[in-house]
């Protein structure tokens, strides 16, 4: 991923028109498979400067791929008048300095932390184990199985690494499904009974925080369930998943 930034000064009699010429070529930057987002900003103290920023997939896909593509024809023919305004056109790689304000809590802290989350799972697996479709697949859990996975979903969801720290992070997870052979009745059934437990332990029942706590759910154990496949992906190295209240990007296979 490569950030694109373009710096304009636009005198106030055009602004108007500047703006709305950058709402038609936002339709090529939305059809574009390269363009990952933009956005157009107006400074506050001076109205005259203007800043676009444009997430690309890589340097190569916006140069090579855009830039020759079908979409960029109509993107340029809308911004074409503006081009003698340009201060800066560069690309940027982002580092790792980044992260988030303390404007939203996390879902970590929205739904109370660790001791809602180990409340939750100490119930479910109280479930699980009176459960005859699920009860055979977890006969032999660790008998702290239940706050490892408390300690999982709160690193996922925002929390302390803790999962990463103590107890080997998301390969170690992905592991721990292999060769298990759950199937999609038994994988429904889970999703299931967890959603009827966090009502059940008072976890936040608002619409948005229960809407990513069941997309994550069906994403984690749709993952579980091809680990515990006969023809598991290899073990993943990337770093845990993080979940956030915001939209994941698609999977690419």
């Amino acid at each position: 991923m490569i950030v694109e930034y373009i710096r304009y000064r636009i005198d106030e009699p055009r602004r108007t028109a500047f703006e709305e010429a950058y709402a038609r070529a936002a339709e090529a930057l939305t059809a574009a498979e390269q363009c990952l987002d933009f956005e157009l900003s107006r400074c506050t103290e001076e109205p005259e400067a203007y800043v676009l920023r444009i997430r690309w997939t890589s340097t190569e896909d916006h140069l090579q791929g855009f830039r020759k593509g079908e979409q960029f024809g109509a993107f340029f023919a809308a911004i074409k008048p503006y081009v003698t305004d340009i201060q800066e056109m560069r690309h940027y790689e982002v580092t790792a300095v980044a992260g988030r304000g303390g404007a939203h809590p996390t879902l970590y802290e929205w739904a109370g932390g660790r001791e809602a989350l180990e409340r939750l799972f100490t119930r479910f697996y109280e479930h699980v184990d009176q459960d005859p479709l699920l009860a055979p697949l977890f006969a032999a859990k660790h008998p702290e199985h239940a706050k490892h996975v408390a300690a999982w979903l709160g690193e996922v969801f925002g929390g302390p690494h803790t999962y990463s720290a103590d107890h080997g992070g998301h390969r170690h997870m992905a592991s721990q499904h292999l060769g298990r052979g759950i199937d999609e009745q038994q994988r429904r059934r889970w999703v299931a009974l967890l959603l009827e437990t966090a009502d059940e332990v008072g976890l936040p029942a608002d619409p948005e925080f229960r809407a990513v706590l069941a997309y994550y759910l069906e994403w984690g154990t749709r993952m579980a369930v091809l680990y515990a496949g006969p023809n598991p992906p290899p073990l993943p190295e990337a770093p845990m998943p993080r979940w956030d209240w915001g939209i994941t990007p698609p999977y690419r296979g």
